[in-house]
């Protein structure tokens, strides 16, 4: 049995929530360890299990179990170039590339933006918020999903960036091409989401009580004719009001419209796939106010070239772009570090 050690809160810290205080205290080496031990009942407050929100007050005794030891995957700095939009003294926003992982797992022990930012940061210079072994990380994007996310290099700032996350004040926005044309201009998908029995990679729609809730807005920008050998396909921008694994590409195909080239929930051949060899999808906009500085930010990363190369295999097929796909294609032209050539076929 794991030991336990117990705490008392002071005038000082009361006011704080839970999760923050068991990390700022010590007790726990992140939030996020905090949060997994708070919902584990491994953590009771005056003899109650409490949320991950509740907040403290003075002379509150909190009784915790110790996170047993285990073996973690050791992180060193590796050369992986890193494409920076965003950077100040407390974080970093960053335009991920394809095939990038964003932490160590197994099967991934290296090769990660974990270990691309130790190396250009040093370890003690990047947020732990999400455990020791993820250093720097605030939210992830899946590995073949391409775009925006952002990074934090102290704990203050990453614990407020994992807020705003969780309380929907981060404008997530997406481009997919999926297959099929959807007939109405926007779309709301509110399934909540969880696993497929044992597969640690696939995930569903499901109903049952450890399914969670998930919700994700679309509007449709531009349309094309079906071929001889697909249904023809929809660019989309999707917008996220929840951050659950794989969520964009579960919700487009509960509703009959999977991603192009999406390798796990994938429909159609090579071909029809328009021969991707990862799903079409990238994290084009990100806007939040900064919480250190309280400015706004809004970043916008045009298509990388696989996509790009996709769409336009397209372009004789075009149904036409509405309203919507009019007014953010011509932002994508104006992105940073977009190529010319990309510029140009954008209008």
């Amino acid at each position: 049995m794991a030991s336990q050690f117990s705490l008392i809160v002071t005038q000082a810290d009361a006011g704080m929530r839970l999760d923050s205080l068991l990390a700022v205290s010590g007790a726990y080496p992140s939030r996020s360890a905090a949060v997994k031990q708070i919902e584990a009942g491994k953590v009771l407050v005056n003899g109650l299990a409490r949320s991950k929100r509740s907040i403290v007050a003075p002379g509150d005794t909190i009784v915790y179990e110790e996170i047993p030891l285990a073996t973690h995957i050791p992180l060193r700095g590796e050369p992986i170039p890193l494409d920076v939009r965003f950077e100040d003294r407390w974080m970093i926003a960053i335009s991920k590339q394809a095939g990038l992982c964003v932490h160590p797992a197994p099967g991934h022990e290296g090769g990660t933006l974990v270990n691309a930012l130790i190396y250009a940061y040093g370890r003690d210079s990047l947020a732990h918020v999400q455990g020791d072994d993820r250093p720097g990380i605030v939210h992830r994007l899946d590995m073949d999903t391409s775009g925006l996310m952002m990074c934090a290099k102290d704990d203050t700032c990453g614990m407020a960036l994992q807020d705003l996350v969780r309380d929907h004040k981060v404008d997530r926005r997406y481009l997919t091409l999926v297959h099929g044309n959807i007939a109405f201009d926007t779309g709301q998908i509110d399934e909540p989401i969880g696993r497929v029995g044992d597969d640690r990679l696939r995930m569903k729609i499901s109903y049952r009580p450890t399914a969670r809730n998930a919700l994700t807005t679309f509007t449709v920008l531009e349309r094309f004719e079906a071929g001889r050998a697909d249904n023809g396909y929809t660019l989309l921008e999707c917008r996220l009001y929840t951050g659950r694994t794989h969520q964009i590409r579960v919700h487009m195909e509960f509703i009959g419209h999977c991603c192009v080239g999406d390798p796990l929930y994938r429909w159609g051949n090579e071909q029809v796939n328009l021969e991707l060899s990862r799903q079409f999808l990238h994290s084009y906009s990100l806007s939040f106010n900064h919480p250190m500085t309280g400015d706004d930010i809004a970043l916008v990363d045009g298509l990388p070239p696989d996509l790009f190369g996709a769409l336009r295999s397209l372009e004789d097929r075009s149904m036409g772009r509405t309203e919507a796909g009019k007014r953010i294609f011509a932002t994508l032209a104006t992105a940073p570090r977009q190529s010319e050539e990309l510029q140009a076929h954008y209008f």
